[in-house]
């Protein structure tokens, strides 16, 4: 039998289910008809990330941030060419800690950047500081579980 995963859109956030092996080949969402993986963070409000932390069945990388801080700037860069390397296996978001100050809160981010990394709706790592691609992407694959 072929495993389906929840796959939440980062367009319109709905949850569709995608057979395992179609990760790989460019799925659209049954809703909206947009592309569920398009290499980009996607920025996520409280309601938006609430719904990607508990329905997706993949990891969801988050980069908490803000408009103001030098280093966040300086790592976006690297953070969207991440995200082109860690997608399908890995939902990347970006969350703004200013515009969304109550998930900052929740997750008690104390510096930003601070990338959080998130497996069946739990967070199973952090780093705090500015990242290289590079070492974003060996970061989050040696923190996802088995």
């Amino acid at each position: 039998m072929t495993e389906s995963l929840h796959i939440v859109c980062p367009h319109c956030h709905t949850t569709n289910r995608v057979r395992a092996e179609q990760l790989a080949s460019a799925p659209d969402c049954g809703q909206c008809k947009q592309p569920l993986f398009d290499g980009k963070p996607v920025d996520l409000a409280e309601a938006a990330f609430d719904k990607h932390l508990q329905r997706n069945q993949i990891p969801l990388l988050v980069d908490f941030w803000a408009p103001w801080c030098g280093p966040c700037r300086q790592m976006a860069p690297g953070y969207v060419q991440a995200a082109a390397q860690l997608e399908p296996k890995v939902r990347v978001a970006k969350v703004d800690t200013e515009a969304q100050q109550a998930l900052g809160s929740r997750y008690q981010i104390r510096s930003i950047p601070t990338l959080a990394l998130f497996v069946n709706g739990r967070e199973v790592a952090r780093q705090a500081g500015a990242m290289s691609a590079s070492d974003i992407v060996r970061w989050t694959r040696q923190n996802i579980p088995g």
